[in-house]
């Protein structure tokens, strides 16, 4: 039922956000701006800044918007499976007849997808997320006017092109970890428990990051070129001026808090998508 696949991933997507949103801003200021020489500073001068508030800001767009966004992951996902295999999947993350390049290829085309809705939401997110003083945008609407006006329609797709190659990849190897270890954590026949779903949604949060962070750096800098960070002229002028002036580990900045962000914030997530799914989307009783 694509449908409420759609909302399922919609409402875990929604519960996700909330759980990493704290440390997801910590690691868009250390990625964009270089003020920062590291977590420990980042985290007090915020704290001592603008208060607890300033870990969640701009949290209730994405909140709001990023229903959407996971809705067009999974259920895209969801059902670029089940058309992959022919259907010979049975349940989400049993699926031992579907073969890894399926899963990966079901997965990156999600990622495509979602960069198409995603990224002028999360361009203005990371914008309000790097705002550290007064006189900026005063929220979401605010900040997508001031974009408009100042860098036309084009403006609100800064730094796609760095995250259509940082998700359309990633996402495929997001859902192919889970997969595997999905089926190895749960008996033959079975659907995956909860312990199975949390370490498994956990541990492809936490790869698919690992490999991400160098095109999430890139893609963090492009978003606020030109507004509050340095002007770039593309993707690979990013790259080179930033390893040229900060070296190669640049590229791996926010790879810790990352890390750290993405096994709770993806438990939760696959763990409410599979119990939506299982409410919304209940299996026929055996004959």
């Amino acid at each position: 039922m694509p449908l409420l696949e759609f909302l399922a991933g919609s409402i875990s997507g929604a519960l996700g956000i909330i759980v990493g949103h704290p440390i997801d801003t910590v690691k868009v200021r250390l990625q964009a701006l270089t003020r920062y020489n590291g977590v420990v500073q980042c985290v007090v001068q915020t704290y001592t800044r603008e208060g607890v508030q300033g870990f969640y800001r701009g949290m209730a767009f994405p909140v709001l918007t990023n229903g959407l966004v996971n809705s067009l992951v999974f259920g895209v996902y969801s059902n670029a499976l089940d058309a992959l295999s022919q259907g010979r999947q049975e349940e989400h993350g049993t699926a031992p007849s579907v073969p890894a390049l399926q899963v990966y290829t079901a997965g990156a085309f999600s990622g495509l997808v979602q960069v198409l809705v995603a990224a002028p939401i999360d361009l203005i997110k990371v914008r309000l997320q790097g705002q550290t003083s007064v006189g900026g945008p005063r929220g979401p609407l605010h900040c997508a006017l001031v974009i408009l006006k100042q860098e036309g329609p084009l403006g609100l797709y800064r730094g796609g092109l760095a995250m259509a190659l940082r998700d359309i990849p990633c996402y495929g190897f997001y859902f192919l970890p889970y997969e595997v270890i999905c089926k190895a954590l749960t008996e033959s026949g079975q659907r995956p428990g909860t312990l199975a779903v949390l370490v498994a949604g956990g541990m492809a949060g936490v790869i698919t990051w690992a490999l991400a962070t160098p095109m999430d750096v890139v893609k963090a800098r492009m978003q606020l070129s030109g507004a509050g960070g340095r002007r770039y002229r593309g993707v690979l002028d990013c790259v080179r001026v930033s390893v040229r002036e900060e070296g190669p580990r640049v590229l791996f900045k926010g790879l810790l808090l990352n890390s750290v962000r993405a096994f709770p914030v993806n438990a939760v997530t696959f763990l409410s998508y599979e119990h939506l799914k299982k409410l919304l989307c209940p299996s026929p009783a055996p004959n």
